[in-house]
């Protein structure tokens, strides 16, 4: 396949599962067995161009913060989003020295699409038997953190459903509250992560030989892709379950186990 369009194809992936609970990490792995593998830097640059669009969606609500950090419950708020982010940054770091790597197999992403498309589905039906609530604790705050880094070392875990679905079974049971703050953690978090990637890669060598041009158009339409899924999910949300989500990664997760090949 032409490299460009391949390109532009896995910025169209990473744009849709980035953010929508479904695992981005674990739909690229599947999609570059078809489409032809990727550099490291590439991976990043196109999860930094998901991040960007994320960060021009909440632009308003972080200089609102900026604005209002006088206010206690500001302060709270944002003292929560940094030790979510804390954690996740410390025990990443952790991993990443003991030499943790993601797998060359399709065959634990669909056991971890699938485990995670029920633990959903029943996360979701435990929080809407509680009375509704938005408010964010430090027990949420710290679960989140922890939550980013189990997805971060199962691909195909989804790095926002983890947090989000741990934010309302630890009691933030509204999902646009939930989701709100699981995004805005992830912000920093992957900023964080695509700049320690970056900067591995250039130090390692890995930019040379790059494909530029294919880069930077994936870069971009990761971002407007990601723009549009994002803001399509924040809005559907506010009338709907996330069953639709979780019944997706049952059934690619089923699938994939019966039709790859054992240890594919």
């Amino acid at each position: 396949m032409n490299d460009l369009l391949s390109a532009i194809l896995l910025g169209i992936v990473e744009g849709i599962t980035e953010f929508l609970p479904i695992s981005s990490t674990g739909h690229l792995l599947i999609a570059e067995r078809w489409l032809g593998a990727r550099s490291d830097l590439f991976n990043v640059a196109i999860q930094a161009g998901a991040i960007l669009a994320v960060t021009f969606i909440y632009w308003r609500t972080l200089w609102s913060m900026l604005q209002n950090w006088r206010r206690p419950e500001t302060r709270d708020y944002v003292m929560k989003l940094a030790v979510a982010f804390l954690i996740t940054a410390a025990l990443g770091l952790v991993v990443s020295k003991l030499g943790f790597k993601l797998p060359e197999t399709v065959t634990p992403i669909a056991w971890a699409l699938v485990v995670g498309g029920v633990w959903m589905l029943l996360a979701e039906r435990f929080a809407a038997n509680r009375p509704d609530h938005t408010a964010v604790t430090w027990k949420v705050a710290i679960l989140v953190g922890l939550a980013q880094i189990v997805a971060g070392v199962f691909p195909g875990t989804s790095r926002s459903a983890a947090t989000i679905f741990i934010a309302m079974l630890a009691g933030t049971n509204n999902r646009a509250a939930a989701t709100e703050f699981a995004f805005l953690v992830g912000i920093p978090t992957m900023y964080a992560a695509s700049g320690y990637e970056l900067l591995k890669t250039v130090h390692d060598g890995g930019a040379a030989g790059e494909d530029w041009t294919g880069l930077a158009v994936a870069f971009v339409v990761s971002t407007i892709v990601a723009f549009a899924a994002v803001k399509w999910l924040l809005g559907y949300i506010r009338s709907h379950r996330f069953t639709a989500f979780a019944i997706y990664r049952i059934a690619l997760g089923i699938a994939l186990l019966l039709f790859l090949p054992a240890g594919g």
